[in-house]
């Protein structure tokens, strides 16, 4: 399994410009109105030590009159109401955009996925880029979401606190402001620490949900070797590794809590030793004096919020930064702005060379092939580079420029997509979705209807196996086709190929896994309706490389040769080693069922 690491070091500056700062623009009149909102509600929270402070001189001096302690209950209790509906306000407005926020960035991330190439994939495993869209998008949702209101809540609340502070007495305001430097050098330690802790634990995260994933998906391999309890002793090792990493992050977010709330309380103590005596002395009033240590109470919530908001911005910074990683890798295969012919037919190779990412070796050297309309067969040893090549044909490896022309251009001026959408694709592996059979063989053509799926399904020779299941091609086949057998498989991507009905079709070994009868059949029905088509027929069965115009076969990244059938099974020693050995089995074949 893959284990990717983030090397960004992309400022933070440039990292919220770039990826955020187009999204709370766009919603920037949500954001205006639930800022005033949230203002509004601290505006409203700081008037009533004012009011208590009215409370207590009157009733200090014994000027205190019912009429009056009446009007100062109704006016909190009313201050009390509106404060509510802003606080809804806010919230409803502030953590809506973080979701808003969280919708549009995962969407960028997926749109991102999807335009990569298959150097981009041999990086970053699925449960990466899982992880990306979901562990390290939440941290980012939370920071701009509580986090943004912790903090403008904190700078709000703080300022205008210390401020009617300092209007009551200056001496006792910069007492109880002492302990302050004590938690910013704290928090700006701790906060470092905290960012490459977190770092480490999304990177475990990516980790072990891949592992999880590629576990779920080889389930029946897993217990066809009963290496459950091994995986399952992997698996807790992750864990184990993930907890202890978590721990240490707890930690220090364990530690940012106290030392604000020690600061706090320090505070206190100081206001409430040094604030008596001047109340006893007359230099401050009792009223002064409650409004002081209420103001003060408000300020220490701000105080514990630092820890909080610097928690909360180093976990969606570091998120950021490794989601800014994964947007910022650039796909190899160039994106020109020219469509390619709509009745794309023929490809031309000139001298095309191929090396995988990473890799030293060359999978293709000197490739000069023109493939035009009609049937070319591809086969050769396994490694030699037939997979490969139909991928580089499908646009999903960069070439060099002028090494591959689609029509008469350049594969690199064109739009990849505008070529693609020429091509019909059949792997080696089927890639079914969890669905039902209908909707996988129309995944192409999400308009077909039910007879022209049918139709497919009968060219590839699967529909008298559809019948015979409860809902025919209504049935859900699991996830990757797990209800199916392999040559079923196989057979529904070859009918999805086929209903796409594209100009150009790659068929690559696509029916390894079929029976010879059921291959005849399947030969039988698709060849007629692969004519005027230019098609890419990559086997090691003879049957099939018989029924084909043209014959080309690799030896080590290398055309060996290219001519008939007939021909090469005279002058091209794998394709008549192949022959020989294919031909003895199904003598002895026919031999024993006679």
């Amino acid at each position: 399994m893959t284990k990717n690491k983030s090397h960004s070091r992309q400022p933070g500056r440039e990292i919220v410009s770039s990826l955020l700062w187009p999204i709370f623009h766009k919603h920037r009149r949500r954001l205006f109105v639930g800022v005033l909102a949230l203002v509004g509600v601290d505006f409203l929270q700081l008037c009533i030590p004012r009011i208590l402070k009215d409370g207590v001189d009157s009733l200090a001096t014994g000027t205190a009159q019912q009429d009056h302690l009446l009007f100062l209950a109704l006016l909190i209790c009313t201050i009390g109401i509106l404060a509510t509906i802003l606080r809804f306000c806010w919230r409803q407005l502030i953590i809506g955009f973080s979701r808003y926020l969280e919708r549009d960035i995962r969407k960028k991330i997926f749109n991102h996925v999807m335009l990569m190439d298959g150097s981009f994939f041999s990086k970053y495993s699925t449960g990466s880029i899982m992880a990306h869209t979901s562990n390290d998008l939440a941290a980012v949702q939370m920071a701009c979401g509580m986090g943004l209101v912790a903090g403008l809540d904190a700078l709000v609340m703080s300022t205008a606190a210390i401020g009617f502070m300092f209007s009551i007495n200056v001496k006792l305001t910069l007492l109880a402001l002492a302990p302050m430097p004590f938690l910013a050098i704290t928090t700006r330690i701790l906060s470092g620490r905290l960012h490459k802790r977190f770092d480490l634990v999304q990177e475990q995260f990516s980790t072990m949900t891949e592992f999880v994933r590629s576990s779920i998906s080889a389930i029946r391999l897993l217990k066809a070797y009963t290496l459950e309890k091994s995986q399952t002793e992997r698996f807790a090792g992750i864990g184990q590794e993930y907890v202890q990493s978590s721990i240490r992050v707890a930690i220090i977010q364990g530690l940012l809590f106290p030392v604000a709330t020690l600061v706090g309380s320090i505070g206190m103590l100081l206001v409430l030793y040094y604030g008596g005596q001047l109340v006893m002395k007359e230099i401050i009033s009792m009223g002064d004096f409650v409004a002081f240590v209420t103001y003060l109470y408000m300020l220490i919530w701000p105080i514990m919020a630092v820890g909080w908001v610097a928690n909360l911005s180093q976990r969606g910074l570091t998120s950021l930064r490794r989601i800014a990683t994964l947007l910022g890798v650039k796909s190899q295969i160039p994106r020109g702005l020219v469509q390619c012919d709509p009745d794309l037919q023929t490809f031309e190779c000139k001298n095309l060379n191929f090396t995988y990412p990473g890799s030293k070796r060359p999978v293709l050297t000197e490739i000069s092939l023109r493939i035009r309309p009609g049937i070319l067969g591809l086969c050769g040893p396994t490694g030699c580079g037939k997979t490969s090549l139909c991928q580089i044909l499908a646009r999903m490896f960069p070439v060099a420029d002028n090494t591959l022309l689609a029509g008469s251009k350049d594969v690199n001026q064109l739009n990849p997509e505008s070529i693609q959408q020429n091509i019909s694709y059949v792997s080696q592996e089927p890639l079914l979705f969890s669905s039902t059979i209908a909707e996988n063989i129309a995944f192409g053509v999400p308009d077909a209807t039910r007879e022209e799926i049918v139709a497919a399904a009968k060219a590839a020779a699967i529909h008298d196996e559809i019948m015979h299941l409860t809902d025919g091609y209504d049935s859900s086949i699991g996830e990757k086709g797990v209800n199916l057998s392999g040559g079923q498989r196989q057979r529904i991507a070859f009918a999805r190929a086929l209903a796409c009905d594209r100009p150009i079709m790659i068929i690559d070994d696509a029916l390894a896994a079929v029976d010879t009868v059921t291959e005849q059949k399947i030969l039988e029905n698709v060849l007629p309706l692969l004519r005027n088509k230019t098609v890419i027929w990559v086997s090691q069965r003879i049957k099939q490389l018989s029924k084909v115009d043209r014959l080309l076969v690799l030896e080590e990244g290398k055309i060996s040769s290219l001519g008939s059938y007939q021909e090469l099974c005279q002058t091209d020693a794998f394709l008549r080693e192949i022959h020989h050995r294919q031909s003895l089995v199904n003598d002895v074949g026919g031999n024993l069922n006679a």
